[in-house]
């Protein structure tokens, strides 16, 4: 069967891929983004409210705009929760949050301040159903999320529920899931254990987090370059630690560096200027796939 997540489609073939962050929510919102040049959609809910509701709504409007450019059901959807993931004893006590994200039919979680591989492994297990045992035998856990929410996400992801059960799985962990998870490397704590975080199964990709990490040295404002010879250091580590453990690296692109970030190992673009990037990237890779 066809993929449901585009994103994870294009990084099988070796191809970059770019997202914009959605400013408008709800169901306008939704329909709105249905058909956006980017291969997957960032619905920021860090420093927003956490609505759960028009999340859904969004989804919904997803639906009734699509389908995509390429022929997607829907854009894919990666949410960022607002829990900072210190250690892991703050993951289980807010699991609620991915349960409920997960529930409204999203495609995948970036995790923001992972800071232990502790609390790396109990998002991976938050995300996953008891009975998908890959990686178990590797440091894993068993998966806690719980019946009842898949029946809202089947409908959105356009598959019965005995179909959704099976995708519902990270990749590429699991080669056949669809959820697409990553970490935020965002602060020198968490740059402290970025190898150990980042090779945790069932982790699709990670990022520096300029403005943070940059805050947490002291910085009040290096969101943007040029940055200082620690902050480069801390980026290079963290690029280090998701080629060691073949992940995708999230980095801010633009039109007159993204042939050379793509080069140098950035999988993920990002920023203001993305869509002209993402433009002269896919020409690059010679992207076939219509966007």
């Amino acid at each position: 069967m066809p993929r449901t997540n585009k994103a994870i489609e294009l990084l099988e073939q070796g191809q970059p891929i770019y997202y914009e962050t959605v400013e408008e929510r709800g169901y306008e919102g939704g329909r709105g983004a249905a058909r956006t040049w980017a291969d997957y959609v960032n619905y920021e809910m860090e420093h927003s409210a956490f609505d759960v509701t028009r999340l859904s709504e969004f989804m919904r409007g997803l639906i009734d705009g699509g389908p995509t450019p390429s022929g997607h059901r829907m854009p894919a959807v990666i949410v960022t929760l607002p829990v900072d993931a210190s250690d892991e004893p703050v993951i289980r006590a807010n699991a609620w949050m991915v349960k409920q994200v997960l529930a409204a039919g999203v495609h995948g979680i970036l995790l923001c301040h992972a800071e232990t591989p502790g609390a790396v492994r109990a998002f991976v297990e938050a995300v996953r159903y008891p009975f998908h045992t890959l990686g178990t035998d590797a440091g894993l856990g068993v998966g806690r999320r719980g019946s009842g929410g898949q029946k809202g996400a089947s409908v959105v992801w356009g598959l019965d529920q005995a179909e959704y059960l099976r995708r519902a799985d990270p990749w590429p962990l699991n080669r056949e899931g669809e959820l697409l998870l990553g970490l935020k490397i965002e602060n020198v704590r968490a740059l402290q254990n970025v190898e150990a975080s980042t090779a945790v199964p069932g982790i699709a990709f990670a990022e520096w987090g300029p403005g943070d990490m940059g805050m947490s040295m002291g910085y009040p404002d290096k969101h943007d370059e040029p940055y200082p010879d620690d902050m480069l250091a801390a980026r290079a580590r963290v690029l280090a630690a998701c080629k060691a453990n073949k992940l995708a690296f999230l980095n801010q692109v633009e039109a007159a560096d993204v042939v050379e970030r793509i080069a140098e190992g950035v999988m993920i673009g990002a920023g203001p200027q993305n869509r002209e990037a993402a433009e002269i990237g896919r020409r690059h890779t010679r992207r076939v796939m219509p966007w």
